[in-house]
């Protein structure tokens, strides 16, 4: 069963960059579509970025668009999310997950789920 890991949230300024990462382990995700969304406190999860099995494809949500970049690393099963110029409407727990068929921009096509982690942007 895959397991996926997120590690890389914490407390940043408004205007800096976090790098969030994905780690895949107990099997191989190469195949699979990555995407993050992210849940602020009273709010619904909400699509952020998904990137295609080999990195050709990449999806954003209006809101990151030219601010986040989604990338991925297959040799070491790993998913990224570089944050930059982040706002204080950004803090929310991020999380990750793959997906094998179904449409990236909605959360019950993913098949695997990591446990989140939590952004803070203070103004």
């Amino acid at each position: 069963q895959v397991q996926l890991g997120e590690s890389g949230g914490g407390l940043v300024q408004a205007g800096g960059s976090l790098r969030l990462s994905c780690a895949a382990s107990g099997g191989t995700v190469s195949s699979f579509a990555i995407g993050w969304f992210r849940q602020a406190p009273g709010k619904e999860r909400e699509f952020v970025a998904a990137i295609g099995w080999s990195g050709a494809s990449t999806y954003y949500a209006d809101s990151v668009k030219g601010r986040f970049i989604i990338s991925r690393d297959n040799a070491n099963d790993t998913g990224y999310l570089q944050m930059n110029d982040l706002r204080p409407g950004d803090s929310a727990v991020y999380y990750c997950a793959v997906r094998s068929k179904g449409s990236v921009w909605y959360e019950d096509s993913y098949d695997y789920w990591g446990q989140g982690t939590l952004v803070t942007v203070s103004s």
